[in-house]
């Protein structure tokens, strides 16, 4: 559909299974872009849980893309701090020479932050916005650079979230970690445009990836499996979407591919939903 060929997209937080950020990876692929692949692990979720599993993280997406007939690299790398940003461009520039799309997708932990404001913990709040915004900052800061020496435009898209736009209860931290995110687009949305980079965000409602059960896990009542847990959050989430259903990471990745395209070239600032109309 669209004609990403011959274009390198960088995307962060692309070790999950379910996660959008693989979905956002393997469809620009699918357009024609070559990838290189962000985590804090090459499986991060794998270390987080510490059993075995057979999936393999980023090797796996690499050569997921690979048999689409694109190139691809796994770079481990924490967006948050900036050293390790600059020198995960460095490797990606030494691989593919430049960069024309970045996808801002690494998203903090989600779960012990999702509690009232009274017992949140300020090494939680903290987290959250080292991830959530200091990371999409550090991320921009870095590309934007890029792009402006090489002087042939480019596209940025944060990943944002519903909850960016509205607040929720005992969702402190995330709310005003994505509310921020917006506002970083905005801003950069404008000082950008002079040198024909669009940056938007795009602000998913509840997407099904490993983050739901960890949600789940910290909001829903506690004498529930984790079966029984996820079930709720989902209910309740499907309960305000005409569509009746979450979001999968296809939804996120096809409007990301938009985003990324030359038919998005006159839009830029912009913060688009994709919640199933909630």
């Amino acid at each position: 559909m669209y004609n990403l060929g011959g274009q390198v997209a960088l995307v962060t937080g692309t070790g999950g299974q379910n996660g959008i950020g693989r979905a956002i990876a393997i469809r620009l692929a699918r357009e024609g872009a070559d990838i290189i692949l962000n985590d804090i692990a090459m499986c991060p979720y794998n270390e987080e849980d510490k059993e075995p599993h057979p999936w393999e993280g980023m090797s796996a997406v690499v050569k997921e893309i690979e048999d689409l007939g694109q190139q691809a690299i796994p770079i481990v790398a924490d967006v948050a701090d900036a050293d390790q940003v600059n020198n995960m461009i460095i490797q990606a520039l030494r691989k593919f020479g430049h960069i024309d799309i970045l996808v801002n997708n690494a998203g903090a932990p989600a779960g012990s932050d999702r509690v009232p404001l009274v017992d949140l913990e300020e090494k939680d709040w903290d987290t959250v916005h080292r991830v959530n915004v200091k990371g999409t900052f550090l991320c921009c800061r870095a590309i934007a650079r890029h792009m402006i020496n090489r002087d042939q435009g480019g596209k940025i898209i944060n990943i944002s979230s519903l909850a960016g736009k509205r607040g929720v209860a005992r969702y402190a931290a995330y709310c005003s970690s994505k509310f921020a995110v917006i506002g970083l687009t905005e801003s950069l949305a404008k000082e950008l445009a002079p040198h024909r980079i669009n940056v938007n965000a795009i602000c998913p409602g509840l997407v099904d990836t490993e983050r739901v059960g960890h949600i789940a896990s910290a909001i829903m009542p506690e004498d529930l499996s984790p079966a029984e847990q996820r079930e709720q959050l989902v209910q309740q989430a499907t309960s305000s979407v005409p569509f009746k259903r979450i979001a999968q990471g296809a939804d996120v990745a096809n409007m990301a591919a938009f985003l990324a395209s030359s038919e998005s070239d006159y839009l830029t600032g912009l913060a688009v939903t994709v919640a199933g109309g909630a």
